[in-house]
């Protein structure tokens, strides 16, 4: 099975919302389904989507998974867009 590609992750508005949130702080599940109008299951897809393109990870803390930005994901993005940039 391959790798879900970054870009495709980051096309939809849902989950650019949930990077949004992220890129301010760590958060549950629950913190990050308030601010969107899905239910607490489709953030959890959205979430999985992310976390196996590598732009988010996941940390467990007690009975709660925690989630935040992985910047070693948004590195190889910035890498590659970078590229379009050198002269």
């Amino acid at each position: 099975m391959t790798q879900p590609d970054a870009f495709m992750a980051i096309a939809d508005t849902n989950r650019r919302h949930l990077l949004e949130e992220l890129r301010r702080g760590p958060k549950t599940v629950n913190e990050l389904a308030l601010g969107l109008p899905v239910s607490r299951p489709a953030v959890s897809q959205h979430l999985k989507v992310l976390l196996d393109t590598g732009l988010v990870s996941a940390s467990s803390q007690g009975t709660r998974r925690i989630y935040a930005i992985s910047n070693q994901g948004f590195l190889k993005l910035n890498i590659w867009l970078d590229q379009f940039w050198e002269e």
